[in-house]
């Protein structure tokens, strides 16, 4: 049997390069800034630039987005709801508290306030992730990112196009945010961006090869959007397809250390999950059974988590981060996930995905003894 090539070598480096862009915008045109980030593997590991697409991840602290998300978090936390999940599956960091308008003007008070109103009608009752308008939303505030507001008064690409209501909520509670938390939570970000990238540069031409060999698919040809922002909902991070856009905490403890380089890889294999989503199907409906929700959610864990603790044992940064990969626990791990429904699927994963992990069986077996077995 030919092994998969993330097994005979665990994947020469593809090409001369890793890219990252990070554009930094502060909601002003001028503010915006991007930096190019670049790692050179030794010459011998090189190959050419078409034998395979980059791992570039393009990353973004926006004012709009980032308000948008903020005013989501606020108006749960009114309504009763946690700031994270609270459900069986999954270890929530405590929850954020209400933020104080104490000492605020009463024209600041008034305008925040009305923002906060507006979200908890609906939108803090929809999901980040599975309402298509909540997508939309996030996909054009993140097109604003260096517009000074949403209606193209300044200039016709401002022009969001959302709701009026909605535009009228974010750009008044614009100053009011601008003054009061957006400079911490910009720096939080950006800080957080600062300390992943030599992550990526050291290891994330090498994950990814890997990834796309597992998934039998190539990786994105075009430049990841990545969204770095205070709040990202309650599980932290969430990845919306068509196209690929990446929304991530930099506030949330779970993304932090080599847990953030885990959760972005784990968050961009979204794009490579149809070879697996569909052989499950096919599998579970060959046997007449039902398809278990979350199945292809937890293997996209259970592997990105698994090739992580591997590559660690090769990389002295890991190291010296404290992690070496006897000892370190993936995320899903680490934070609970597999529990309720997912401590089944990972019994399942370990007895019947590893093994095609490790090179010994091929893709289609191993989904296959997957559904057998369930």
């Amino acid at each position: 049997m030919t092994l998969p090539r993330h097994v005979v070598c665990s994947r020469m480096v593809l090409i001369a390069a890793i890219v990252l862009l990070a554009a930094l915008g502060c909601a002003e045109p001028s503010a915006a800034r991007a930096y190019a980030f670049r790692a050179n593997p030794p010459a011998a590991q090189q190959t050419s630039d078409t034998d395979f697409p980059l791992p570039v991840f393009e990353f973004h602290s926006g004012f709009w987005v980032n308000l948008h998300h903020f005013l989501y978090l606020q108006a749960r936390l009114m309504n009763g709801d946690s700031s994270s999940t609270d459900s069986s599956r999954g270890a929530a960091p405590p929850n954020e508290p209400i933020v104080s308008l104490l000492d605020f003007p009463a024209k600041q008070i008034q305008a925040w306030q009305d923002a906060v109103a507006f979200y908890r009608k609906d939108l803090a009752k929809r999901d980040l992730l599975l309402n298509s308008d909540m997508v939309n939303i996030n996909n054009s505030l993140s097109e604003m990112e260096a517009c000074p507001d949403l209606e193209g008064k300044t200039s016709p690409s401002c022009k969001s196009g959302l709701p009026q209501d909605l535009i009228e909520a974010l750009e008044s509670a614009a100053p009011v945010y601008r003054e009061h938390w957006w400079p911490e939570q910009d720096r939080e970000n950006r800080e957080w961006i600062a300390r992943v990238a030599p992550m990526i540069r050291q290891w994330g031409v090498e994950l990814s090869g890997q990834l796309a060999d597992i998934y039998q698919r190539p990786w994105p040809a075009d430049r990841l959007r990545v969204d770095v922002v205070w709040y990202a909902g309650p599980y932290g991070a969430y990845t919306s397809l068509d196209p690929t856009h990446v929304t991530i905490s930099s506030h949330d403890a779970r993304n932090q250390n080599i847990y953030a380089f885990e959760v972005l890889f784990h968050e961009s294999s979204h794009a490579l999950a149809g070879a697996v989503t569909d052989a499950i199907a096919r599998e579970f409906n060959h046997r007449d059974k039902p398809i278990p929700r979350d199945l292809w959610h937890a293997l996209l864990f259970y592997t990105t988590g698994e090739m992580v603790r591997r590559d660690i044992n090769f990389n002295a940064m890991a190291r010296q981060q404290g992690s070496d990969s006897a000892g370190y626990q993936p995320y899903a791990t680490r934070f609970g996930l597999y529990s309720g429904s997912w401590e089944r699927f990972r019994a399942m994963l370990d007895l019947y995905w590893k093994p095609y992990l490790d090179g010994k069986v091929s893709f289609d077996t191993a989904i296959a003894r997957i559904a057998a077995n369930m």
